[in-house]
């Protein structure tokens, strides 16, 4: 849905930006990772406040609408996007965790594979792109080796 949104408002002139990360897709008992979106059926749209051209995108298929606060487009500051923009891997891939940033003890929660949505806490780095959390699980604590880009830190 994102995509052909996206090839539509870049077609008709509009600068777009859909941040990106890989996650963990499992289907008939194979597991690979995908490129996903970060913000799920939202996309950034460059848009001059003063003359918004909604017509122009929300005529643009795959949109549902602008997002609006009253009759103005709601915004976001440049450094918003910059930042994101800025934890992008050589693939445009956005890094949900620095690795080296975790401390010992810091909440993080799972977002892909068989244990997504679970809460944890980061104990150490692991192997290569791995890292260490401790998810409890059947009443106890257990420490688990996941991939560092299947985590998000907790806010």
């Amino acid at each position: 849905m994102e995509k052909w949104a996206r090839s539509n408002l870049w077609e008709r002139g509009h600068e777009v930006y859909s941040p990106q990360f890989l996650r963990q897709r499992r289907h008939a008992r194979k597991t690979d990772w995908v490129s996903a979106p970060l913000f799920p059926r939202y996309l950034f749209v460059a848009v001059d406040p003063d003359n918004p051209s909604r017509r122009s995108i929300n005529s643009a298929a795959g949109v549902i609408n602008l997002v609006t606060f009253g009759d103005r487009p709601a915004t976001m500051a440049d450094t918003i996007i910059q930042e994101i923009r800025a934890r992008e891997d050589e693939a445009g891939h956005v890094q949900l965790v620095d690795r080296k940033s975790l401390i010992p003890g810091e909440q993080v929660r799972l977002h892909s594979g068989a244990l997504s949505n679970h809460m944890g806490f980061f104990e150490r780095q692991g192997d290569a792109d791995r890292v260490v959390i401790l998810l409890k699980l059947l009443g106890r604590e257990v420490r688990v080796g996941v991939p560092s880009n299947s985590i998000a830190r907790v806010l």
